[in-house]
């Protein structure tokens, strides 16, 4: 790849600064310090305008499953593009690679979800399955139930009423959601149940608020409950045992929907192409999933539903009446023919087992970190984790907001090589499923050493006592 030159870089960092607006972008300093461009990437490493590399701890943003650098899907974009790059999907048209990977996300995901609704990413994903479910109950002659039930800490997408669905209040700062429609019940952190109290009765308590909830709500009045089976941006939450299993029954119980959000959890991050029942035993009536779908290469995100919701939905509301979704670029042929590629590798590759191999051996070595000062707690699954930065371990205290150590912790990894998530007070790490032994070992003992600065800095400035 061509190297910029200084003034070539400067050029492109003052036009984005000036004219780019980020998501998830604090205006306070953006303005002065701009973004980091990245120019090249390379199997599980990211390289910025200057030519310094990075382990990409994060995986793009859950994303990059196969890693950088893929000609082969590449490959594949280009071909699709000079067949044909475009055509709507509306009515009775349809494309190759659109009809191929409907058929193969039928065959991978569990039980009956054999039917397909493309869209650009998870937030567009969850949003078709909230249009779709209320169009289900408006046919089967329930149009009151329309109330959507999620939780506290969880995150599924940023449109307006994905945005609504996601529990991060932070998130929600300065912004409207639609707290008529969405009602929340608690984050199932094991971390954070009482003292004493089991993983089973906490499971327990937990579901037990699901189902009063809904009864609070009126069952007639409650169409769906949405749920990560771990939650991602929320901090890696995972639920204690049987939790999804029970919340299933639950739900089936007064005739609610079930929607397994796996936009983070599909295509291997925790070793399977699908969690929910891989991981989690259970079968969701939709499952949503986008980011390791196209491994990041192509927007691509995708709702798969029943065949009981599908028969329901595939019966015209009257003469000359349609089904009345979708967009532009559903079933777009050029990502459809990028994520094919992409599943032929996972599964060429064996990545999946690979994931579950070294995905054991990351868990294990960042549990090592347990000992430091301010780790309170290191959790999650294979390619999924996150480590809590407590100002006591004692008592599970926070440091204050305002000294940001999540920020601190990456910053000083940063310097060193390696990119990974601040989340508040907490750091996220999603890298691609191709990482091995190696890279999980420089992780960990440049994590360390970052963590160990950060804790020094904190006791100089009276964070921490000495």
């Amino acid at each position: 790849m061509k190297q910029l030159s200084t003034t070539e870089i400067t050029e492109v960092w003052k036009k984005d600064k000036d004219h780019h607006i980020h998501p998830w972008t604090d205006f306070a300093t953006f303005k002065d310090e701009g973004a980091m461009i990245l120019a090249h990437g390379e199997g599980c490493y990211v390289f910025d305008a200057e030519g310094n590399k990075y382990l990409d701890d994060i995986g793009g943003l859950w994303c990059v499953n196969v890693g950088y650098g893929r000609q082969e899907i590449a490959d594949a974009i280009s071909e699709q593009i000079m067949q044909i790059p475009y055509y709507s999907a509306f009515g009775h048209h349809t494309s190759i690679p659109a009809a191929k990977l409907s058929a193969k996300l039928a065959e991978l995901a569990p039980g009956n979800l054999n039917h397909v609704l493309f869209g650009c990413g998870g937030s567009v994903a969850n949003d078709t399955a909230v249009r779709l479910i209320h169009f289900y109950f408006n046919q089967l002659g329930q149009p009151s139930k329309k109330k959507l039930i999620s939780r506290k800490d969880g995150y599924h997408g940023s449109t307006y009423i994905s945005m609504s669905l996601t529990g991060v209040e932070f998130d929600h700062i300065g912004f409207d959601i639609d707290r008529e429609l969405v009602h929340q019940i608690s984050c199932p952190n094991p971390y954070r149940r009482a003292e004493g109290q089991s993983l089973e009765d906490f499971c327990n308590e937990k579901v037990q608020e699901l189902e009063n909830k809904i009864l609070e709500l009126g069952p007639e009045n409650v169409a769906a409950f949405f749920a990560e089976p771990i939650m991602g941006a929320g901090g890696v939450i995972v639920p204690p045992p049987g939790y999804h299993k029970k919340a299933l029954e639950v739900c089936h119980k007064y005739g609610v929907l079930y929607v397994s959000d796996e936009v983070v959890t599909a295509f291997g991050r925790l070793g399977h192409f699908f969690a929910s029942e891989s991981e989690f035993d259970i079968v969701p009536d939709i499952i949503t999933c986008a980011k390791g779908l196209s491994s990041g290469y192509l927007p691509l995100g995708a709702t798969i539903i029943s065949d009981d919701i599908a028969k329901v939905i595939g019966k015209p509301q009257a003469d000359g009446a349609l089904f009345t979704h979708g967009f532009t670029y559903s079933g777009h042929p050029v990502s459809c023919a990028a994520a094919l590629k992409n599943i032929e590798i996972i599964e060429r590759e064996n990545l999946l087992q690979h994931v579950n191999d070294v995905g054991q051996y990351f868990e294990d070595q960042l549990h090592t970190l347990i000992d430091l000062e301010i780790v309170g707690e290191v959790r999650g699954k294979k390619f999924m984790m996150c480590i809590e930065n407590l100002a006591n371990k004692n008592t599970k205290e926070l440091f204050p907001s305002s000294v940001n150590v999540g920020s601190r912790i990456a910053d000083y990894c940063q310097k060193d090589g390696l990119i990974i998530r601040p989340v508040g007070h907490m750091n996220i790490m999603s890298p691609p499923l191709i990482l091995n032994k190696d890279h999980v070992d420089f992780i960990v003992t440049t994590l360390r050493k970052a963590i160990l600065s950060t804790t020094a800095d904190l006791k100089r400035e009276g964070y921490l006592s000495s």
